[in-house]
């Protein structure tokens, strides 16, 4: 099958060790049959033999080493045990790290549309429960697999070598067994596909929950997410049950078919000991070793149980593997130029699904320029700046930087050329240093100092810690205006030819606000600067403000030409500020 195809690919490096551990595991297996072979000979010789005492007697070394041979072959076979169970471990715990990086990395290759569509409980499960199903498939699954066959068919053979017949009888089961587990897989493989998606919405939810925690607190609905998430919850149990009671409805079959290898052999083997077709030795060798065949039988259910779970996850997993991104980004650059920051939208229109969100954008940014993006939720802003990052592509038209479009350029090259903020901000459980730094991580701690400074992030140095505070997950501990401060002071660290603020000082009062302005006005290096704003007051200064609805520009121009042509900007302005008369 594919899914086991694609999983020895992942095993290389570890192929040889493996082949060890599996050779070890058929040999261990051949070790079982010793001791019944040694009780035969015990038997035959020394107790249903005619002459046993003569026997005791004269070739006592003999029985003492036919003992001793029993409990040294048991040692062996623990030893070699250990040592085949410390391989299996090794090769799964080492592919299981070397498909968890990789399958990270293609994670982290994606585009922006592979995170729109997968929610993140769902690719935490991948990443977790769905890999270790790899661990549990080549340090159990597969190992199970080759030792039952093996023991099996070892015991089959040496049973054949004792009476044919005999053997055929205990045979006879076999197909029957077949018959069932044929149909208990096809009826526990869906139930395992749709378990995991149960379970993928379970973990889905648990994580919206905690990272939501101060809504969810804010609003005092604990025992509404209590409700909810019992509903995922029991929603999963009862598809777990339903997957059991599968197996508990195949076992009883199971079991039985066992069972009733115990009744063939007393039966026919009794019938045989007393037509003396085969001897009292025999007959316990039969007795001795029949739990072999039986156990291979249980075994078979739980291996397919197992199965249809590894082959619900694994698949998962390779649609992860194997998903390519919209937008390619290869990391193949070792040259990162430096971007001169002229920006061009040509007739740009973009699309998602049947939403159309930008209409026939046409929109020149010159270099150095400083340009406010302004307009209703909804009217495409946050699009518009994306568009230039290629976070997503235009459906129509083009984007240009340095008269080249975006889609020429290497994504690493073109956005080590942009510092950006986002409407959502996000930190990384790290100091305040790290996560100035991050972007650039040599960046000398009085650069770091500098930029805090620029964003006018003071507030760091009254920290406990100052700048080796560690900063919660996702900014835990720390207000709106502190977090927007210092995911400024990340943008402009790495000394960006273009600078795009999403919306960066809404949380900020306007004292506040008013010195970073002026700050990014007096940047110690040329930068074009697109700034997504609400506020008339981060637009007044600016070289050019864009006004957009409904995805096109509506208006255009500089403050006081916007002021004159009494529009949208200009009802802002008198609304924010309240005297119409000092707008005009």
């Amino acid at each position: 099958m594919f899914q086991f195809k694609w999983m020895l690919g992942k095993m290389k490096g570890y192929r040889a060790v493996y082949a060890v551990a599996l050779c070890l595991s058929v040999v261990i297996q051949s070790f079982f049959l010793t001791g019944p072979m040694i009780v035969e000979q015990i038997i035959s010789i020394f107790i249903s033999s005619p002459d046993a005492l003569k026997n005791i007697e004269n070739q006592r070394d003999l029985l003492i080493l036919l003992c001793v041979a029993m409990i040294l072959f048991v040692f062996v076979r623990t030893c070699l045990q250990f040592l085949a169970k410390t391989l299996y471990e090794i090769v799964s715990q080492g592919v299981l790290q070397k498909v968890r990086n990789e399958l990270f990395e293609r994670i982290q290759n994606q585009d922006m549309h592979f995170f729109d569509t997968h929610t993140k409980g769902d690719l935490v499960t991948r990443l977790t429960g769905d890999l270790d199903m790899i661990r549990h498939s080549i340090a159990w699954i597969i190992m199970m697999v080759v030792e039952s066959s093996a023991l099996f068919l070892f015991t089959v053979i040496y049973f054949f070598t004792l009476d044919w017949l005999m053997t055929l009888f205990i045979l006879a089961l076999t197909p029957i067994l077949f018959i069932v587990t044929r149909m208990f897989s096809k009826r526990v493989g869906p139930k395992y596909v749709v378990l995991r998606e149960k379970l993928s919405r379970l973990n889905t939810k648990a994580q919206e929950n905690i990272a939501a925690n101060r809504v969810v607190k804010a609003f005092a609905r604990e025992e509404y997410e209590k409700e909810d998430f019992d509903k995922y919850n029991r929603d999963y149990c009862e598809h777990n049950q339903q997957a059991a009671m599968v197996w508990l409805t195949f076992q009883p079959y199971i079991e039985t078919l066992a069972q009733a290898l115990w009744a063939v052999q007393m039966l026919v083997g009794g019938i045989f000991v007393i037509n003396g077709r085969i001897t009292i030795a025999q007959y316990t060798v039969f007795s001795g070793l029949l739990w072999t065949i039986a156990n291979a039988m249980r075994n078979i259910g739980m291996l397919i149980n197992d199965l249809q779970r590894f082959f619900a996850s694994i698949s998962k997993i390779i649609d992860i593997y194997y998903a390519r991104p919209h937008i390619e980004n290869n990391h193949n650059s070792k040259e990162r130029p430096r971007l001169n920051g002229d920006i061009e939208f040509r007739n740009v229109t973009a699309k998602f699904g049947d939403v159309t969100v930008l209409h026939d954008i046409n929109l020149h940014i010159r270099h150095g320029e400083t340009v406010v993006i302004m307009g209703s939720t909804g009217s495409g802003k946050t699009t518009l700046m994306n568009l230039i990052a290629r976070f997503y592509d235009a459906s129509e038209g083009g984007v240009y930087v340095d008269g080249k479009n975006v889609k020429d350029y290497e994504p690493d090259v073109l956005r080590a050329n942009i510092g950006m903020t986002t409407q959502e901000v996000l930190l990384f459980s790290d100091t305040v240093d790290g996560n100035i730094a991050y972007g650039k991580s040599d960046l000398p701690f009085e650069d770091v100092k500098n930029f805090a400074h620029l964003a006018s992030a003071y507030f760091i140095e009254k920290m406990p810690e100052q700048y080796d505070t560690i900063i919660g997950e996702r900014g835990v501990g720390l207000s709106g205006g502190q977090k927007q401060r210092i995911a400024l002071a990340r943008a402009m660290a790495i000394r960006p030819p273009i600078l795009i603020l999403d919306d960066t000082t809404s949380a900020l009062d306007m004292e506040t606000e008013a010195e970073i302005q002026e700050n990014l006005n007096n940047l110690d290096f040329e930068c074009t600067k697109l700034i997504i704003a609400q506020r008339t007051s981060s637009a007044r200064y600016a070289d050019r403000i864009v006004i957009l609805e409904d995805g096109r520009i509506k208006e255009c121009g500089t403050h006081d030409e916007l002021m004159r042509q009494r529009g949208y900007y200009y009802e802002i302005y008198t609304l924010q500020n309240g005297n119409e008369e000092e707008a005009v």
